[in-house]
């Protein structure tokens, strides 16, 4: 096999790996979604099969120079998905994703498949037993929510309690708007959330404007 096959190869294998990696991520709604992951993870490919291959004839030839600046320079990448709001921070797991995407970009560039894949699949799987709802993990995980909603009954701030399940709102104020009042709430609820919840919320509730769902936290 001519090496340029082996390595557009070893380039599939790697979008591969972030696509999986991504996928995850975006099933969740979280910040950085499967093309993030994809080509995160093929440029640590290709800069280390260049680091490893391409500079192989020079006399002071060093694979492991472009691999560090590579763990290095995604951190920047990693850097700008963490947001601070309401004195908390968010976005930590995808900013780690994303950096731990680079790496297994990496291996495969090495040539270490069996090490990333080994690795990708031991991270997906332990994103799904930590987001499993079992009472191990409920006191310890929470989904931040951001409600957006009209009140034309008194009983709708008391309806929108009783949907996330939870007995207080963490924020609320209100704002006019025309001739109306739009209601801002921040709940953190433990309940799941996810597409199909927030797409038949606002169906079944006509009242609710926007349902967002920021980076969970533990």
């Amino acid at each position: 096999m001519p090496d340029w096959v082996e390595y557009l190869l070893r380039i599939i294998l790697a979008v591969a790996l972030g696509f999986m990696m991504g996928f995850e991520r975006q099933i969740r709604l979280k910040v950085g979604g499967i093309r993030t992951h994809a080509v995160v993870a093929a440029g640590a490919c290709i800069l280390m099969i260049v680091s490893k291959y391409g500079f192989s004839d020079s006399a002071d030839f060093d694979a492991a120079r472009i691999a560090s600046q590579v763990v290095s320079g995604i951190s920047f990448l990693g850097a700008g998905m963490i947001m601070y709001r309401q004195q908390s921070v968010h976005g930590l797991t995808s900013a780690a994703g994303i950096w731990l995407t680079a790496a297994i970009g990496m291996a495969v560039g090495a040539g270490m498949y069996f090490v990333s894949l080994g690795a990708t699949a031991i991270v997906i799987a332990v994103q799904f037993i930590f987001h499993i709802p079992l009472n191990i993990f409920k006191d310890k995980y929470y989904n931040e929510i951001k409600v957006t909603f009209k009140s034309p009954t008194d009983d709708c701030p008391d309806v929108i309690k009783k949907l996330f399940d939870i007995k207080t709102f963490s924020e609320f104020r209100a704002k006019k708007q025309d001739d109306e009042i739009i209601y801002y709430a921040v709940i953190n609820t433990k309940k799941q959330i996810d597409a199909a919840f927030i797409y038949n919320a606002i169906n079944d509730y006509p009242f609710v404007i926007s349902i967002e769902k920021t980076e969970s936290s533990r």
